[in-house]
């Protein structure tokens, strides 16, 4: 069992910034650079959503659409972590943000979605005035 811990949500108004973190608490370094990990959001009243993925190496990254590059992933497989950078937020961003991890070397369309194995319990982010 993964156990993913998210931090660095809050309530931050439109054209603010917002930077999450997931760590790995537990999971070995050897092992943590083994993981594709993903943010996923859900908004009150909505399905969760893939927001964007990173895969094993650091280097291969994918966002959902509706993001327009105001977000950007990235990892550092030498603390265990997980970041997402998000600049210029709006109201409809307002959700709960989940890392959630799995254990393959693959890159791609695969890492899109929620086919994802572990969970965090995610971390409110709300965006208003």
């Amino acid at each position: 069992q993964v156990h993913l811990v998210e931090s660095g949500g809050g309530l931050v108004q439109p054209g603010d910034s917002l930077r999450l973190s997931c760590e790995a608490p537990g999971l070995p370094g050897r092992a943590f650079v083994m993981y594709a990990f993903a943010w996923v959001r859900q908004a009150p009243g909505k399905e969760r959503e893939f927001v964007a993925s990173v895969a094993w190496n650091g280097r291969d990254k994918y966002y959902a659409d509706s993001l327009e590059g105001r977000f950007a992933i990235t990892r550092d497989n030498d603390k265990n972590m997980v970041f997402l950078q998000m600049n210029n937020l709006r109201p409809e961003d307002t959700a709960v943000y989940s890392c959630a991890g799995k254990a393959t070397y693959n890159s791609g369309e695969y890492l899109r979605g929620l086919d994802y194995d572990y969970w965090g319990q995610g971390t409110q982010v709300t965006v208003s005035s």
